[in-house]
């Protein structure tokens, strides 16, 4: 029955008064309805107070797992507990893969696809863009399934875990594939800034990593399906003679096969290994996304404030993501770049560089992810989502009595 008292990375104490684990969807079904504050937690890889409550928290990791593929229909049905790398392991044994995956393969499938989280590729779209089907426990405790086609079902998705507890996804399959992986060091900005889009549509998935301390990418991560031979050099960047870590002093043994070696799609898109502690492990994390066609300013832009931004950075990575339709993805309507920051575990030193980032950004109209370290005002994020009315209206008649709705839904969301 107990979970977890904190996120992922300890910087966040759930206040829960009761913690659940139901063992099936009808205990789950009895628990919803029961009561009159409830949140759900995931892999709890947030950095925010989104999953948090002072009711009841409720998680999925111990409902019955399922891994049903209909191979002639193209799709998966998994429980929303799943991590992906669990997934993915299944869905590759049967000869088929997913389109894309986060960095991270520990996170749980239900709460990736309801904040929006995302791999890279100029093609690619979020990990929710995969769903066609959602199956959720409603404020009633009645079980609903909610279809690509509904007309409800762009809310649905990237939803917050505020329209019910998600028991079940449907998901796009496609035939399984293998990456190589290149890591290449020492990419000169000022050629990025000259050809941006041809450097991130270099490959199926292509990540920079940057401390913002000189006019050089640290580390540019091609993840290529086919293909030559990486070149020695690439556009003034140097191809890495041994595996590399994107942290500057972790050591690699966490990270996903480099050098080129051919690997299956699932051991080479994530950046780091199912069986290893993920990314640093002490951190904090923020993440905003522009449009693609503002990325070389929003550069400049952040470039320029380097100095309060360094001090209480890791490491920085850029992605790009594909268009969508979900009316609350962060890429919503629009080919998008992700600035991805990690953070020392300074809460002082984040806001100050956190701040800094917020205002750089503030022209290009920058959305936050929903799920890490942001203070952008809920005024202003609204008006960066064109159908934000049209989910609060789904919101409101979905859950009339605000049982899903906490702090955090409510800051952005208020009760009509």
């Amino acid at each position: 029955m107990a979970v977890a008292a904190t996120n992922w990375a300890g910087t966040i104490v759930f206040r829960a008064e009761r913690c659940h684990e139901p063992r099936s969807t009808a205990e789950l079904q009895r628990i919803v309805a029961g009561s009159r504050s409830l949140r759900v937690l995931g892999s709890g890889h947030s950095f925010n107070d989104i999953a948090d409550t002072t009711g009841d928290l409720v998680s999925v990791a111990s409902l019955p797992r399922a891994v049903e593929l209909d191979a002639r229909a193209g799709a998966v049905t998994v429980s929303a507990g799943t991590r992906y790398g669990e997934l993915a392991q299944v869905l590759d044994r049967a000869g088929f893969a997913l389109h894309n995956l986060g960095s991270l393969p520990h996170i749980s499938v239900a709460g990736a696809c309801a904040t929006g989280t995302h791999g890279s590729g100029v093609g690619n779209g979020s990990l929710a863009t995969a769903v066609r089907a959602v199956e959720l426990v409603t404020a009633d405790g009645a079980l609903v399934t909610v279809d690509r086609g509904a007309p409800q079902f762009p809310g649905s998705v990237v939803a917050l875990g505020a329209l019910g507890v998600v028991t079940r996804l449907t998901l796009d399959v496609v035939p399984a594939f293998e990456v190589r992986q290149w890591v290449y060091e020492g990419l000169p900005t000022a050629v990025l800034r000259d050809r941006f889009d041809e450097v991130m549509a270099a490959a199926y998935s292509v990540s920079l990593f940057t401390t913002w301390r000189t006019d050089r990418i640290d580390q540019v991560w091609l993840k290529q399906r086919g293909g030559p031979d990486a070149p020695a050099d690439w556009h003034g960047a140097v191809l890495s003679d041994g595996p590399r870590h994107p942290v500057p002093g972790c050591p690699p043994e966490p990270c996903t096969r480099q050098l080129g070696v051919p690997g299956r799609w699932h051991d080479r898109l994530p950046h780091f290994r199912l069986d290893f502690t993920p990314s640093s492990g002490d951190e904090l994390q923020s993440e905003y996304f522009v449009a693609r066609a503002d990325a070389v300013a929003a550069f400049d832009a952040l470039d320029a404030v380097r100095e309060r931004i360094a001090p209480a950075l890791q490491i920085s990575e850029i992605r790009t993501v594909a268009a969508d339709a979900l009316w609350l993805s962060p890429a919503y309507g629009r080919d998008s770049v992700a600035f991805h920051f990690t953070w020392h575990p300074d809460p002082v030193a984040v806001a100050d560089a956190v701040g800094a980032v917020e205002q750089a950004l503030s022209a290009f109209g920058a959305r936050p992810h929903w799920g890490k370290v942001f203070t952008t005002a809920p005024e202003t994020v609204r008006a960066r989502y064109p159908r934000w009315d049209d989910f609060r209206a789904l919101l409101a008649e979905s859950d009339p009595a605000g049982t899903f709705r906490n702090a955090f839904v409510a800051r952005f969301f208020p009760a009509p």
